[in-house]
């Protein structure tokens, strides 16, 4: 007998997409099991007995999974693949890589760069990117004209977004000023589209660079641009035991 897991997670582990996306595919009928069409979360499954597919096609699970780290340029859009044809963050994994299934780990918007993870493990994407693992993302922002106390106090207590959603407490710091920009680093550990941007917004600032460094104990470090490496086995084994 088979291991025994959720329908969300065995398409997760497929490389399909994270786990939240597969329950979208759920709900949108695109998900059968043995012939028949799945539209509700909670279904399980037996590797190996039960017949799954996504869009008509049979899926397996991984026979390896990839954990890679990428410095993203800016002009990438995040994803696997867009439809305006733009450059996807994928264009930059070497070629024979690119046929293993391996997506974005979570989003970087199209004008910012830096530490992206990308894998084919959608379990690891799920324990990195649920905002119920409080995972740390440290970006460097160059902001236009200064920051003073008052603008960084608020930024430690929360501020509230364009949407009215209040952001939980942020670690920052200036490290530098030069040239009419002031250079903040900031911690975050929420994930709302474009949320350093807005947060930045909220106080009637505007960034004019914005770089993500870290996310937890994962530093992006020396990496060129544009440039990518395979995870260490203690990066992933951190990232995955959280």
């Amino acid at each position: 007998m088979g291991e025994i897991v959720r329908l969300q997670k065995y398409i997760a582990m497929c490389g399909v997409a994270s786990r939240r996306a597969a329950e979208t595919m759920i709900a949108e009928g695109r998900v059968s099991v043995n012939g028949e069409k799945i539209t509700e979360q909670g279904v399980k499954i037996e590797i190996g007995a039960d017949k799954v597919t996504v869009d008509g096609e049979v899926i397996k699970s991984s026979a390896k999974m990839y954990y890679i780290m990428l410095n993203k340029p800016v002009g990438y859009v995040t994803t696997v693949k867009d439809q305006f044809d733009r450059p996807t963050v994928i264009d930059l994994i070497k070629t024979d890589l690119k046929d293993k299934r391996i997506f974005p780990v979570g989003r970087l918007d199209y004008e910012t760069e830096g530490l992206l993870l990308l894998t084919n493990d959608g379990d690891f994407t799920y324990k990195v990117t649920h905002p119920k693992f409080h995972m740390d993302k440290t970006y460097l922002a160059a902001v236009k004209g200064g920051m003073s106390i008052h603008d960084m106090n608020r930024l430690r207590e929360g501020v509230k977004l364009d949407d009215g959603f209040k952001t939980s407490p942020a670690k920052c710091e200036i490290t530098d000023v030069k040239n009419g920009y002031t250079f903040v680093k900031l911690t975050i550990h929420e994930g709302k589209n474009r949320q350093v941007r807005r947060m930045f917004e909220a106080l009637g600032k505007e960034i004019a660079a914005l770089q993500r460094l870290s996310i937890g104990t994962v530093e992006l470090g020396n990496l060129p641009l544009g440039r990518w490496r395979h995870l260490t086995s203690h990066e992933v084994n951190y990232l995955k035991n959280l």
